[in-house]
């Protein structure tokens, strides 16, 4: 993980609410102080803090060293925000803006927040980082990710070297989530893969076909990050069976299927 030098808990306010496809939405922040962040592309992760149902404003920590969670904490549940991980879809410093892709799950806290969010609705950020950090003896790359690691598979690939050579499947729940009009290198192939209603749990779609896929020759950067099946899976997958080197796989466990995040 590569964390910034130096951040600040950054208040912004809804400025859009974009629906993308019945899975993703498009929530756009903006605000003054979006001038203290300093982006770095691909998977730039933040949290992301946001009121929660009944509360009339957002109370952020004012701590911006690792304390804040304490502090946030010790803030009982009537005034405590709720906080979660996401990445910069996209960031426009010139216009005071970022973009954060949700991946809409049912009626989690950030999934019902994002679905009623609309312009001037409060929030805030907090620099984490990024974790995608392929090394330069990588010849290709594999990144592999369910639906709520799409947003960052694709910011990847939008600030990724043209001379990116990458295999990438993304799984998403419906064909009707699948989109068309992705940036990426020439020498990037993206399989996209539905569940369509399919009595498989997230991930699982995406690790078989992985584990029967032909991979192209030479060693390679993995990046996989999703259900914690999906990550641990994979991982386990390119070691035992296909002799990856522990260092050059990155594994990312955003979510557990049935059980939900503390609050």
């Amino acid at each position: 993980m590569r964390t910034p030098e130096s951040r600040q808990m950054i208040t912004l306010e809804v400025r859009r609410n974009t629906r993308l496809t019945p899975t993703f939405s498009t929530i756009t922040l903006g605000g003054p102080e979006l001038e203290q962040l300093k982006p770095m592309g691909f998977d730039q992760m933040v949290r992301l803090f946001f009121p929660r149902e009944g509360q009339d404003g957002l109370r952020m920590p004012k701590l911006s060293s690792d304390a804040w969670m304490a502090e946030l904490l010790l803030l009982p549940k009537s005034r405590r925000p709720w906080v979660r991980n996401f990445t910069i879809r996209r960031a426009r410093p010139e216009l005071g803006e970022v973009d954060i892709e949700f991946a809409l799950h049912g009626d989690t806290p950030a999934s019902t927040w994002a679905r009623r969010a609309r312009p001037g609705d409060p929030a805030g950020i907090f620099d984490m980082g990024m974790s995608y950090l392929p090394p330069a003896r990588a010849e290709w790359q594999l990144l592999v990710g369910d639906e709520s690691a799409v947003p960052a598979i694709l910011a990847i690939l939008e600030d990724a070297p043209a001379s990116l050579v990458a295999e990438v499947f993304l799984e998403v729940p419906g064909t009707a989530d699948i989109r068309d009009d992705i940036t990426a290198p020439e020498g990037v192939r993206v399989r996209w893969l539905a569940r369509d209603g399919a009595d498989t749990l997230p991930g699982g779609l995406a690790l078989d076909t992985v584990r029967t896929s032909s991979l192209r020759p030479g060693r390679f950067y993995t990046w996989v990050a999703g259900e914690a099946g999906l990550a641990t899976g994979l991982r386990r997958h390119l070691v035992r069976d296909r002799g990856v080197p522990k260092p050059d796989i990155a594994f990312f466990g955003y979510w557990r299927h049935g059980r939900s995040s503390p609050g």
